[in-house]
């Protein structure tokens, strides 16, 4: 005799994907006393006691004074400080190839720290510090979505264990490879940007001055993200793009080698480097939706958009598709608008896909630039750099846009 099934466990959301931007959405909606169902396939949260000490780990984020603003609001910031975050006042970006080269400052925009470099692990940390305090939300690990299933005013989530849940919107926050934007059957454009991310981090010969450095190589950017380990600035993190096969070749050497070469590749302007951990390699592949949302469903972060890290600004995006949606669906309650009503979403899509579009292109554009090699693009880029320094006005507006000065901010970002 076959068994009824099971009535599923009801939430106001789910959430599924227990990152860093699915775990800030549901603090903010966890403030609001919304009920919130937050799905994460690791089998627990992290282990507050060992994150952000020792070697620094090895995925960081580049955090914009808007997005420490988020963290702020939300109280998962002074666990997140507290622990490791290392503030960088000045940018350096240079042509290899050439003489060009724009310096960025704080004081020229008019803010005390143009961001701060944070592990991934430690930001994910504070924000899992600050769920444990919000009684509305409702962690579960090893969840695996196998099934969506939808409904005239609820969706459904079937878990790999059999647990159902419903709840009238559910919200992708699943990562680049989305499974459950894939349930749903939305489309992604995917750009192949011919990079592959090497990663690893070092300790350098001088201090770094809290300045984030990179240099446009033939093969592409070397980024050096300064660290602040133990009140030291001997550390930075390393992203270096570069073509798939040298990503692999770099990989390959032996760790003094490959020290060697980052160091004559940033020039020797930090002196001889030492690389401390092991250096791995991701592949980059942009991607954006086809849509953000649909009836009851709604999509966040890397599921929605992912970007080259050439401005380091995938999580920035992604944070503030959370405090975006966080603030169309608190407004949606006030008013009694049902969360998942599509016109709700819509305004959501509305406020974030061009903003998002607008950076990927943005960083394509640049991509494509510093890739070319012919002469006179060359001359034009160095120019260009140089001009760009000498230009107030033109560098306030980039670095505007750097911080995260972009539209309408949500009010948890002002």
């Amino acid at each position: 005799m076959q068994h009824p099934a099971q009535n599923p466990d009801t939430f106001a959301v789910v959430i599924v994907g227990g990152g860093m931007v699915g775990a800030c959405l549901a603090c903010l909606l966890g403030e609001a006393g919304i009920e919130v169902a937050l799905l994460d396939a690791r089998s627990a949260p992290l282990a507050a006691e060992t994150v952000g000490k020792g070697n620094p780990g090895q995925r960081v984020s580049a955090l914009t004074p808007v997005s420490q603003r988020l963290l702020e609001g939300i109280g998962a910031w002074p666990w997140i400080q507290a622990r490791r975050a290392s503030p960088y006042r000045f940018m350096q970006v240079w042509d290899g190839e050439g003489s060009g080269e724009v310096n960025f400052s704080a004081d020229q925009a008019r803010v005390s720290v143009l961001g701060h470099i944070v592990e991934n692990d430690v930001i994910l940390a504070g924000l899992e510090a600050r769920l444990a305090g919000l009684p509305s939300v409702h962690p579960r690990f090893d969840a695996r979505v196998t099934a969506l299933e939808g409904g005239d005013d609820k969706r459904v989530v079937r878990l790999e264990n059999g647990d159902r849940l419903a709840a009238p919107l559910v919200i992708a926050a699943d990562g680049a490879r989305s499974p459950l934007r894939d349930l749903a059957g939305i489309d992604v454009q995917s750009r192949e940007t011919g990079h592959s991310a090497l990663v690893t981090t070092v300790r350098t010969q001088r201090p770094h001055g809290e300045v984030a450095r990179q240099v446009f190589l033939p093969t592409g950017p070397l980024a050096f993200l300064p660290l602040l380990v133990d009140d030291a600035q001997h550390h930075c993190s390393i992203v270096w793009s570069t073509s798939p096969q040298d990503a692999e070749r770099l990989a390959a050497l032996m760790l003094e080698a490959l020290g060697a070469e980052m160091g004559a590749a940033l020039e020797y302007r930090l002196g001889e480097v030492e690389v401390i951990d092991r250096a791995v390699t991701v592949p980059l592949t942009q991607r954006h939706a086809e849509c953000y949302s649909m009836p009851g469903l709604a999509l966040v972060g890397d599921a929605a958009h992912s970007i080259h890290p050439l401005a380091g600004q995938g999580v920035n995006l992604g944070l503030m598709d959370a405090a975006v949606l966080a603030e169309e669906l608190c407004r949606a309650r006030r008013r009694g608008v049902p969360l998942g009503d599509a016109r709700v979403l819509a305004q959501y899509a509305r406020r974030r896909r061009g903003d998002n579009a607008a950076m990927l292109a943005l960083m394509d554009a640049f991509r494509l630039l510093f890739g070319a090699r012919h002469p006179a693009i060359s001359l034009a880029r160095n120019l260009g750099l140089s001009g760009v320094d000498h230009l107030v006005p033109l560098k306030r507006l980039l670095m505007q846009q750097a911080i995260g000065h972009r539209g309408r901010l949500p009010a948890s970002c002002r």
